[in-house]
């Protein structure tokens, strides 16, 4: 009875219901025109966050067909929730976050809890254009992706550097999305995920890497992202009711 509860606690449900399925590499990079790619048989840290906010969406709308949930999926994976090119598929986190708070999914609250300005300017795609399949021989893809970094780059974010993140743990909410800011050059978010309270700890509930599982961090938030030192901080961005 998902339905009856708040869309964060329902995320965090269905969260719970991927726990142990295998993490999946690059599951989005397919050869090709860029399609919709749905794949529940493993998950990389930001399909595993776009489906517990897809299908907590669709319960608490009680639209629950396939079609329901392709269409949700495609809304919060693409700019503006079109999907047309591969410039089109939101690649930074950063950029996933402004373009659904602007429809009204979520709400970014990093400043809210104290937040401070973080500066860094994105630009690792089109830095290292020869990691993406689909930018290596592509010179309009790679313009396309330079402008959106562009825009990126003129938005102030803010963000929670690590060793403050103790200090706001209480004030995060089970169920809350946490985008983890990065030491890497041009890079954003290192990793996302989804704050679960337990026990009045909080915890974070991920797809960690290549080899593991989803799973649930034993220690606290603030104790795991002290213990990757390339991890700088957070975003966090809180669900909305749909």
């Amino acid at each position: 009875n998902l339905q009856s509860l708040p869309v964060t606690d329902a995320a965090v449900e269905i969260g719970k219901s991927f726990l142990g399925l295998d993490y999946a590499a690059f599951t989005l990079e397919k050869e090709g025109d860029e399609s919709l790619v749905i794949n529940l048989r493993g998950l990389d840290c930001t399909t595993f966050l776009e489906n517990c906010v897809v299908f907590a969406r669709c319960i608490k709308k009680g639209k629950t067909s396939f079609e329901d949930y392709a269409a949700e999926l495609q809304y919060i994976r693409y700019r503006s929730g079109v999907m047309n090119l591969y410039p089109s598929r939101l690649h930074y986190f950063s950029d996933w976050i402004y373009d659904n708070a602007g429809k009204g999914i979520v709400k970014d609250i990093t400043k809210e809890l104290k937040g401070i300005p973080y500066n860094k300017k994105v630009s690792f795609m089109t830095e290292n254009s020869h990691l993406y399949a689909k930018l290596k021989n592509n010179k309009a893809f790679l313009d396309s992706v330079l402008a959106h970094e562009k825009k990126i780059n003129s938005r102030q974010y803010y963000y929670i550097p690590k060793k403050d993140v103790k200090k706001v743990e209480e004030s995060i909410a089970n169920g809350d999305l946490i985008a983890i800011t990065s030491s890497v050059n041009g890079l954003d978010i290192n990793h996302v995920g989804l704050a679960v309270r337990i026990d009045g700890v909080l915890r974070f509930m991920h797809a960690p890497l290549v080899g593991s599982k989803v799973q649930i961090t034993e220690g606290s938030l603030s104790e795991y992202l002290a213990s990757i030192k390339k991890h700088t901080g957070i975003m966090v961005a809180r669900l909305q009711e749909p």
